[in-house]
Formats: structure tokens, C-alpha cells, sequence
């Protein structure tokens, strides 16, 4: 890592360290720039890349097929050619000709490059800069992001976009979703005219699409019609100082894209009420509050497979309305020490993101004054819910796709991702659906806006060349994603850790995952040794 970007790390972390009163406002604040990337960082592209022998995942749903080699010539995929039976020798007439680079991919499995819906670049209240949130995803295969609201600011999120797009830095390819009145000197967003004036300026601007939250309906229906017809997209977190106004119901009648989180979808299920039951004393802007209660939310909508339930399932399908659940940000409201002491954050957990994430009046999602047993019985019986309906919609040809929102709530860039993975397939979903959640499904989202085919996410001839090379069966076990790996015998019967993303592939560079992940773990050591203090207690 370069000296300068080094100092600009340890600078954060230590910074991060000194008792502060965090604020929203911090927040938004900028992080350092990725450095460029270094000569030794990626391989390629290549005049003829071959992956030689692979299973592949295609993206589809489509169960693995193999052996394959895939012929990648520049940035794109030209040819997907089977080249024999498994068990059997290669079939060398069908192998295609000679390459200028080969992968040995026998035995090995290669999916399209993940996409993460929801993902938030650091920020200046954790201390992660650019850098160390890039190589946690790209260590995880994560080779397309869509960042939620560009918290760092759009003229920054637009030149990383730029830069990632150019491989200047090692990064994924970015798409830029921005909150109203974001980046403009031209007032407040109070009326209608102001939303489509400003949807105006920002699609000059080149941003992809729109973060939207609890806006009046009226400013809600100028900014989604404004920005259908610059060609925008649009996701939407319906918070709970709006959504007695407007539910995932009514948002997606006026031709919102897709829905963040679940806020939303259980108020348009209400058929006994029409707000939430909150306590007495419930104030939003106590973090206890707003988390405690909305675990206690599913199970006051209409029960599953009721006519309400249906009704409304019926007109968002009708509507081909999306869905990011989001499902991993909020686990460790139902198992809190689960998230707290994954076996990530020793390695991998900066020392001033593990202090962003202890209980604290003003850090978001930092809401454990005093989380019980009971609430933590909420929070699972809400997720069962929630997965129900989940997955009932993906059975009756509705998309969800996969996004993390990490960097808060005990949850890690990267490794959060991967348990996005594993909480569809607790939701149902078989890791086929997964796959394609989290590859094609995601690729939709953000081309259909622009009125374009997908260009990744499927690995056939013509896609962008955005790829992961693992060595284990993800479909047996979607652990061998995660960077640590997961834990096997041995043919002696000894325990070993397997599996992690062998190559990250964007753009037909060749990325070494766990080269990566070796960044990572450098960049936190470093601010460890600058750092008065550890990342934690036990094991950390």
C-alpha cells in the first residue's frame, strides 16, 4: 500500500479511537480515495484468456456443468465450450485453440461476479477508508456494487465510479444512487417542482439512480416520475416517519424500482390497523427504539397466505416491484453474540469500525443499552416471517436480489455479503436461486432502469468478463465463500479450512482473492500497532 494512503488509514483509525460524540453529520463526510492501482494488483486484461476445466455456474439458475473452458478475449466473454464429460479425459477436440493466459480450473467452480445492492462505500464514522472496503468485496468476489445514497458525496462517488471503471484502482464497478437534493446548491426538497428540478440537475450530473426515503407522497410521485424519464432507477428505504403515508405498496404503484430492507412491506399488510403499534414513549431517534420495535412488526401484518397477504403479494408481482432484502444487517438483533464474535473481525475488523459498532446513544445501529433475551425472541420470529413472504415471492416469479448495507451492526464489508447468501437459503431459497440472486438478479436492477441488456451477471458469450473461481462447491456449501473459509477433514481426519474465493475476475483482470484479503489484514494490523487501544475483548 502506498505510503500516503497508509498515513491516511492510521490517521482514521487513531482518530477513530478517542472518545467522540459520533454524529449523523460525520457521517456523510468523505474517506480517502482508493490509491491507483499498483503494478503487482490484477493481471490483464489478456489478448486470449482461458479457464481451463471449470464447473460452471452460469447465473441462470441452471444446475453446474462441466468440464468447461471459457475463452475470454479483452474484457468479454467470446465462447463457453464444453469440453468433455466429468470422471472422463478432456475431450481436446472441442477445447478451444491456444491463449496468451490459462487458469487451471479443474475441479474448481466459476460463477459470475457477485453484485451487492446495497453498499455502502465506508465512511468517515467507521474510519474504513475506500481502499479497505474495495478489497474486503473484491476478496469476496463481489465485482458490482450499487452504493445507496453515495453518503460520501456525489462529485466523490462519481469519480470513484470513474476510476473503477477505467481500472485505475482496484475497486467494482460502481453505479451511483443518490438521495434528493444530494450535491445541489438549489435549496431544500419541498415541493414537487423542486424534485423534478433537482432529478433535472442530478441526471446531468450522470448519477444512475435515486436513494429514496419517507418523502410526502407528492414529492415521492415527482421524483419517481422524473427520474423513469431520465432513465434513472430508483431504491427506496420507506422509514418509519414516513411509511404511515406511503407503504411498499403505494410507492410501487408509482413506479418505484425497487424496495431496501422490508420497511414497507409489512404496513401494506396491516388489515387490523394503520400505523404501527408503538409504545407510548417510542421516539425514532432513539436507536433502542427504532430497532427494538421493528422486530415486533411482522406479526402485527396479516398472516401468511391470508387474503390480505395475497392481495397485496398479487399487485407487487403484478407490478415486477424487486426486493433487497437486506436480510444480513439486521441478524444480530436476533443473536447478537453470534454477530459479535464472528471469527472475521479479529483479522479483518479495523479497530475503529469495531469502536463505531459498541453500544452508543449516537452511532447507527449501535442500540444495545440493553438488548434482552425478548428481543432477540422478536427478532427470530420476525425473520421467519419475513422469510416466508420472502420466498413465497420468489416462488411466484418475483426478484430478490442481495444486498449487504454493511459497516454497521457487527457487519463486515465482504463477509456480510456472504451471509446475505446464506440467509436466502434459510429463507428457502435452493442456492441455485442464491446464485442467481445474487448474480443475474442484481444485474437486472440496475440495467433495466437505463432500458439496456444486462452486460454481466450471466456467464455466456458477450457478457463482461466479471467471474469467481473457488475451489469448493458453493451449491453444497455456501461457506466456502467467505474469505475465512470453512472447516473440513482431511483425508486423515484432521481439521482443515478450505474454500475462500480463489480469483476475482472484473473487466478480464485477474484478481488473487486472498492476496487481497492479505491487504485487508495488513491495513488492520497497521492500525492496531498505531492504536492505544485493541478491537475488543476475548478472542479479539
Amino acid at each position: 500500500m502506498r505510503v500516503e494512503a497508509r498515513k491516511q488509514v492510521l490517521l482514521l483509525a487513531m482518530t477513530m479511537l478517542i472518545p467522540a460524540v459520533l454524529s449523523s453529520q460525520q457521517a456523510s463526510r468523505t474517506v480517502p480515495h482508493a490509491p491507483d492501482r499498483g503494478a503487482d494488483e490484477g493481471e490483464g486484461p489478456f489478448e486470449r484468456l482461458i479457464i481451463r476445466g471449470a464447473t460452471v455456474l452460469d447465473g441462470t439458475g441452471a444446475p453446474g456443468q462441466g468440464p468447461i473452458d471459457i475463452v475470454i478475449e479483452g474484457n468479454r466473454i467470446v465462447r463457453v465450450a464444453s469440453v468433455g464429460s466429468p470422471g472422463a479425459p478432456i475431450n481436446e477436440r472441442r477445447r478451444p485453440g491456444d491463449a496468451t493466459r490459462e487458469i487451471d480450473a479443474h475441479g474448481m467452480y466459476v460463477l459470475p461476479g457477485f453484485v451487492d445492492t446495497h453498499a455502502h462505500t465506508g465512511g468517515l464514522s467507521q474510519g474504513t477508508p475506500a481502499e479497505y472496503v474495495y478489497k474486503l468485496w473484491m476478496g469476496h468476489g463481489v465485482t458490482t456494487i450499487r452504493d445507496p445514497g453515495s453518503g460520501n458525496g456525489v462529485d466523490w462517488t462519481l469519480q470513484a465510479r470513474a476510476r473503477s471503471a477505467d481500472n485505475e484502482i482496484v475497486a467494482p464497478r460502481i453505479f451511483v444512487y443518490v438521495r434528493p437534493g444530494a450535491g445541489w446548491d438549489g435549496g431544500p426538497i419541498t415541493t414537487p417542482d423542486a424534485a423534478r428540478e433537482w432529478v433535472r440537475w442530478a441526471a446531468d450530473q450522470g448519477v444512475d439512480g435515486l436513494k429514496l426515503g419517507s418523502y410526502d407522497p407528492e414529492i415521492m410521485a415527482a421524483l419517481i416520475a422524473e427520474a423513469r424519464a431520465h432513465g434513472l432507477g430508483t431504491q427506496a428505504h420507506l422509514g418509519q416517519m414516513g411509511v404511515a403515508r406511503m407503504d411498499a405498496l403505494d410507492a410501487a404503484k408509482l413506479g418505484l424500482g425497487s424496495l431496501e430492507h422490508w420497511y414497507g412491506l409489512p404496513e401494506a399488510l396491516f388489515d387490523d390497523r394503520s400505523v404501527q403499534d408503538f409504545p407510548y414513549d417510542y421516539n425514532y431517534n432513539n436507536e433502542y427504539h427504532r430497532f427494538g420495535q421493528a422486530g415486533r412488526l411482522w406479526r402485527q401484518a396479516s398472516e401468511p397466505g391470508s387474503d390480505k397477504w395475497n392481495e397485496v403479494m398479487d399487485e407487487l408481482l403484478e407490478l415486477d416491484f424487486i426486493l433487497s432484502p437486506t436480510l444480513t444487517i439486521y441478524e444480530a438483533s436476533r443473536d447478537v453474540m453470534r454477530a459479535r464474535e464472528a471469527e472475521w473481525h479479529g483479522v479483518y475488523t479495523l479497530p475503529s469500525l469495531w469502536q463505531f459498532y459498541q453500544p452508543s446513544r449516537t452511532s447507527h445501529g449501535s442500540y444495545w443499552f440493553d438488548w434482552t433475551t425478548q428481543d432477540e425472541i422478536e427478532w427470530k420470529n420476525n425473520y421467519r416471517i419475513w422469510m416466508t413472504f420472502l420466498n413465497q415471492y420468489k416462488n411466484r416469479g418475483g426478484r430478490v436480489c442481495t444486498g449487504s448495507d454493511a459497516g454497521f451492526i457487527y457487519k463486515l464489508y465482504g463477509f456480510g455479503y456472504i451471509r446475505e447468501l446464506e440467509l436466502l437459503q434459510e429463507a428457502g431459497f435452493h442456492p441455485l436461486e442464491v446464485v442467481r440472486a445474487a448474480t443475474l438478479c442484481g444485474a437486472e436492477t440496475l440495467h433495466e432502469p437505463k432500458g439496456q441488456d444486462v452486460s454481466f451477471g450471466l456467464i455466456k458469450p458477450g457478457m463482461l468478463a466479471d467471474l469467481v473461481v473457488v475451489e469448493e462447491n458453493p451449491i453444497h456449501n455456501l461457506k466456502v465463500l467467505y474469505g475465512t473459509g470453512t472447516i473440513k477433514l482431511d483425508e486423515a481426519g484432521d481439521p482443515i479450512r478450505v474454500g475462500g474465493v480463489k480469483y476475482t475476475i472484473k473487466d478480464g483482470i485477474v484478481y488473487d482473492a486472498k492476496q487481497l484479503l492479505a491487504d485487508v489484514a495488513r491495513i488492520v494490523e497497521e492500525a492496531k500497532q498505531s492504536a492505544t487501544t485493541g478491537v475488543g475483548e476475548g478472542s479479539h
